[in-house]
């Protein structure tokens, strides 16, 4: 690392997601003279990809392709933003050394939804300790001992309150190991944990595709990244005056509350998901492209979203305008997304995604929504087939039981559905008796 390198970033994580969203906002705010400072990648895990990183001087090139605003986008990046990538299990004294690092400001992660987790069978001594808080917990205590200022953390695992959970299991390592109670007021008063919402489809190495963008970039590049162009960081804090990404014109929300926009992801995007495959599936489809191009299949999803989902959460411009960017990032042409994954344990899925939508849709309406009612039937079908997938009590219930009985379970359901009975009957009767295409003209026209 030549000397006048300024590092500000310390990033748990080496993997596609953040190369494909964090590490290239923060390319573009150093392109566009808004930031000065470059990031410290560090392997959460003994395996990973830090030694690749080294080798290629940690740069990569980043493809974001998709559709925005109608026009198809195909942009790509060579991204610098990262100065060296490090493996605390076998270079513990250089990664450490940067909890002394007074430029340091900001940390970043996303060690998978299980990273964020106590064990608590950790030292302070180990050389490093096992979970990612209990890292974290070392690091920032080694920084409090330096005397320096706290951190800006933006955590972007998949959790709900991400930056809540995170603090919470340093503090647990903090009494685990019987610290001070002066690094423990530094924790809560000097550092910011910021919950954060992430939503961009990063796609990761793209296997099918590297040897036509190999020539593209005219060498081989063994951490090439793809994603599609959207884009949003939703975080629980103030500091736009130090990450300017909105100026730099990136999608990021800087709010009081993470939980409006995560409600709106979940109800819009995966709801929108969750009502539309099954259905789908039976009708003869297996990607969500294909889903897209379909009029039958599009028309199903637009009713739920616009008529449906949108009315019940709130009708305004701004859940308009991502459930139209949800329609453009489902016709995304790079990205061929398999329906029978997205129906992996769709019975948990519908129960948060979709199902709290029908009940507060009848609460505020007087009635059930047609088009997410009639998805539950549709999910009855599909647990009747051979490619449903879940856990194994889940699907042999579902398999054999009847529309009342499936209903009646409220700990699959966490809600008393008995109202809904006789109109999911009535939507899964028309399923087999006429077929998935007769069913979808039918509740098209309620």
């Amino acid at each position: 690392m030549s000397s006048n390198v300024k590092e500000t970033v310390i990033q748990f994580g080496e993997g596609g997601f953040l190369r494909g969203f964090v590490d290239y906002f923060f390319h573009k705010l150093q392109e566009k003279g808004l930031y000065d400072g470059k990031i410290v990648v560090v392997q959460p895990i003994e395996k990973g990809m830090c030694q690749t990183l080294a080798e290629q001087n940690c740069e990569y090139n980043l493809f974001l392709r998709g559709i925005d605003n109608g026009q198809v986008v195909n942009e790509h990046t060579h991204v610098t933003s990262i100065s060296r990538a490090l493996n605390p299990y076998t270079q513990y004294d250089e990664y450490i050394a940067l909890a002394s690092n007074p430029d340091l400001r900001v940390l970043v992660s996303n060690t998978t939804e299980a990273g964020i987790e106590y064990v608590g069978t950790e030292k302070l001594t180990d050389m490093p300790p096992k979970a990612y808080p209990a890292k974290l917990c070392q690091f920032l205590y080694k920084r409090y001992q330096a005397g320096l200022k706290g951190l800006i953390l933006l955590p972007c695992e998949l959790i709900d309150d991400n930056g809540d959970n995170l603090k919470r299991c340093v503090l647990q390592y903090a009494d685990l190991w019987e610290l001070e109670d002066g690094f423990k007021n530094w924790i809560e008063t000097e550092n910011d944990f910021c919950s954060t919402l992430v939503d961009r489809i990063v796609t990761g190495y793209p296997r099918d595709e590297v040897e036509e963008l190999t020539k593209q970039i005219g060498y081989e590049d063994k951490l090439i990244d793809t994603a599609e162009i959207f884009h949003l960081w939703v975080i629980g804090g103030h500091h736009e005056d130090e990450l300017p990404f909105q100026k730099a014109g990136y999608n990021v929300v800087w709010t009081d509350d993470v939980h409006p926009y995560k409600k709106r992801k979940v109800r819009i995007l995966n709801g929108g998901h969750t009502s539309m495959v099954l259905g789908a599936h039976l009708y003869g489809l297996t990607t969500v492209g294909e889903c897209m191009q379909d009029e039958t299949v599009s028309s199903f999803l637009k009713k739920c979203i616009f008529e449906e989902i949108i009315p019940t959460i709130g009708d305004t411009e701004d859940n308009r305008k991502f459930g139209a960017a949800v329609l453009e990032r489902f016709s995304n042409p790079f990205i061929k997304h398999q329906l029978l994954s997205i129906a992996l344990n769709s019975v948990s899925k519908f129960q948060v995604r979709v199902l709290p939508t029908i009940l507060e849709y009848k609460e505020k309406f007087g009635k059930y929504p047609a088009g997410l009612t009639f998805s539950m039937a549709a999910l009855i079908s599909f647990y009747r087939t051979d490619k449903a997938n879940d856990g194994e009590e889940i699907m042999k219930f579902m398999k054999d039981a009847s529309v009342e009985e499936i209903l009646k379970r409220e700990d699959y359901w966490h809600a008393d559905l008995t109202e809904m009975i006789p109109m999911v009957q009535e939507y899964y009767d028309l399923i087999q008796a006429k077929g998935m295409a007769e069913a979808y003209k039918e509740v098209l026209a309620k």
